[in-house]
């Protein structure tokens, strides 16, 4: 369980958590989860000692873990519900499912990689965590428990995949980096009827390509 976590890596958790909250445009709850999750545990050894700097690092599969920063950003745009429905598409190292999940959120995760979504699920199951997983293409999203108050796409896509807005529950957000493969804006898409729906880009990221029928066709 996650209380066993509170280690050697504590005080540099705080530390970065502190640098974060001091940027002032993050949420207080998103930070305070940020706090109770040891991100080393989603990192390969040798990667531990660089588990607290406000940096994106390598997982399996030429993949990434997202910055701390990007995570933050991304979680409070979103505005989780505590017992809403989110779905994010690319569950990656499972980082970010776990900060949804410990915001009171009912996740499902999608991923493309069956080696990331088996460690994913051994992390989760670890910390005792209850999350819907899945192998397949994120852009389509997920319509079997669809609506979503809540979509977060963590890969870069060159349009917004008209499936995920599809599934995106009245007053619901999706947020997803959308641009070439080399820089991205983030959007926000609120949905406000069942054809209407508000969007609004903010500052640029970079991630690694979405890959799917609904995003790039390769990396």
């Amino acid at each position: 369980m996650l209380n066993n976590y509170d280690n050697a890596f504590y005080e540099r958790r705080r530390l970065l958590i502190e640098s974060l909250r001091r940027r002032g445009n993050l949420s207080e709850e998103v930070l305070d989860a940020m706090l109770k999750l040891p991100r080393e545990k989603f990192l390969d050894s040798s990667f531990h000692f660089r588990a607290y700097e406000d940096t994106a690092l390598p997982i399996d599969a030429n993949q990434t873990i997202s910055q701390p920063y990007t995570v933050a950003y991304m979680t409070t745009l979103l505005d989780v519900k505590k017992g809403g429905k989110v779905l994010e598409i690319g569950t990656g190292s499972g980082y970010q499912a776990c900060i949804l999940a410990l915001l009171g959120a009912k996740v499902y995760t999608i991923e493309r990689i069956p080696e990331l979504v088996e460690k994913a699920r051994k992390v989760f199951k670890e910390f005792g965590l209850k999350i819907n997983t899945r192998v397949g293409d994120g852009t389509i999203g997920w319509s079997e428990f669809a609506p979503y108050q809540g979509i977060i796409v963590t890969a870069a896509a060159p349009d917004v995949p008209d499936s995920l807005m599809e599934q995106l529950a009245l007053g619901g957000r999706l947020v997803v980096p959308v641009g070439t493969k080399s820089y991205q804006s983030m959007y926000l898409i609120e949905r406000k009827s069942e054809k209407d729906y508000n969007k609004s880009s903010t500052d640029s990221f970079k991630f690694v390509p979405l890959i799917g029928k609904e995003g790039w066709k390769t990396g």
